[in-house]
């Protein structure tokens, strides 16, 4: 039977999108209290199913999948320039195609404004009105109010015209920042992604009995199979392992691996990866938050998504990837170097280059010398400074990484910091290498 969390999930997820909730009524309908009311719109809110938002409330919104996770709800572009909302509530859950800066005539802005669409503009009353008419929402900025009557028209077409303190410029910068942010989100790869959903898993109950592993075996060749309750919550692994030799009417709980190893719906696949290898598991079984078997990953399938990843072209930039853009490779006769300008972005307060910055450039030299002796990929297992310098902003440094010794699983890389010929930097690092092929 579904635990309380589990029933208003359910229930959450049952309702018309748009719709508002709130924790006295959550707690009214399924007779709860409201601290479990409480936690379960919580909940929902991580899950991306309701957004909250201040003096408005909680609303149902749509869940995003991978396709479209770039676009934001209209309730998301609230919470991010700390906005107010004016009118057109029951609109909120909608998702904007783009934004549209309103900073010219009037006539001229709305050949530029379609359906879908995010209006911003000043205190101009009559561009809020004209925009809502072309079916777009309208965002005021500089805190100004706007007429009743856009707000009555705003309700009436179910579209927001929201209200923020912050200038144009910024709120535009605020709202591109979030979706790129979304971009990047979108390249990582997650378990959700590539899992064998449950409809096409063979699991077993911890009530059956071991010919019931036999039979599968024989159906699908594999060994090692998830155990779940009556409940579908993992309880345990089964391998042929823990069959061999046993009487094929004892029943599985009897034999099975309890608190197996286990990964939630968003974990990466690369800490799949990682962890898999690290174990010596060919199968991993993927629960949600009520530990309840959603799939299961393979080996196989992950090292295969790793591959992909890598032939994939990226849309969004992470700081690391600002931070190696400017690493350049210089050979001479005996190493290996590579080379970078102490950039204003990488410094501290103290104009210095950063502490976390220089982690990111010794990795990502250290990795690279790794690859060119054994291919794969790579997780750093640990990273020592044991010596450090501070290297002054619009200063050039070269990073030399030798490699002390490689094993078929394992690298060991020692790196010098060098600048203007003096050693500012020593580290060594340990990582795991993944090869595709094991």
């Amino acid at each position: 039977m579904a635990t309380k969390h589990e029933q208003i999930l359910e229930y959450i997820e049952s309702l018309t999108i748009g719709e508002k909730i709130s924790v006295r009524q959550i707690a009214k309908a399924l007779s709860v209290s409201e601290g479990t009311a409480y936690r379960a719109i919580k909940e929902a809110e991580n899950q991306g199913i309701v957004s909250t938002i201040e003096r408005v409330g909680t609303i149902r919104i749509e869940r995003k999948v991978k396709e479209n996770i770039e676009k934001l709800t209209f309730a998301e572009v609230v919470n991010i320039v700390e906005g107010q909302v004016l009118g057109g509530r029951e609109g909120l859950h909608k998702t904007l195609n783009k934004f549209v800066i309103g900073a010219m005539k009037l006539d001229a802005m709305m050949r530029y404004v379609d359906p879908g669409n995010l209006l911003i503009v000043g205190n101009r009353t009559n561009a809020h009105q004209l925009g809502l008419k072309a079916g777009a929402a309208v965002l005021i900025t500089g805190g100004f109010d706007t007429d009743d009557e856009v707000k009555e028209l705003a309700d009436a077409l179910k579209l927001p015209v929201i209200s923020t303190s912050y200038d144009t410029f910024t709120v535009a910068a605020m709202i591109n920042r979030a979706i790129y942010d979304q971009l990047i989100k979108k390249e990582i790869v997650l378990a959700s992604d590539i899992l064998i959903p449950i409809s096409k898993t063979y699991f077993l109950h911890a009530t059956d009995r071991i010919e019931k592993w036999h039979e599968y075996n024989q159906k699908t060749n594999h060994s090692r199979y998830p155990v779940v309750d009556d409940n579908l919550r993992v309880v345990g692994v089964v391998t042929s392992k823990d069959i061999i030799g046993m009487d094929k009417h004892l029943l599985i709980e009897k034999v099975m691996s309890k608190s197996p190893i286990t990964v939630n719906e968003k974990t990466s696949v690369a800490s799949c990866a990682h962890m898999m290898i690290w174990e010596g598991i060919e199968l991993l079984p993927v629960i949600n938050q009520s530990h309840k078997l959603l799939g299961i990953l393979t080996r196989q399938d992950v090292l295969k998504s790793l591959q992909m990843i890598q032939k994939q072209p990226q849309v969004g930039e992470t700081f690391d990837d600002l931070i190696t853009a400017g690493l350049t490779e210089i050979k001479d006769s005996h190493d290996v170097k590579y080379r970078c300008e102490v950039t204003p972005q990488m410094t501290n307060y103290l104009g210095t280059v950063s502490y976390g910055v220089i982690t990111t450039l010794v990795t990502e030299s250290a990795s690279r010398a790794l690859r060119k002796v054994k291919k794969g990929d790579l997780v750093v297992e640990n990273i020592t400074f044991y010596f450090i310098k501070p290297v002054q902003i619009e200063h050039t440094i070269e990073i030399v990484p030798k490699v002390l010794e490689v094993s078929r699983k394992f690298g060991k890389v020692d790196v010098e910091v060098h600048h203007e010929g003096v050693v500012v930097g020593k580290a060594l690092l340990m990582a795991q290498i993944i090869d595709h092929r094991s």
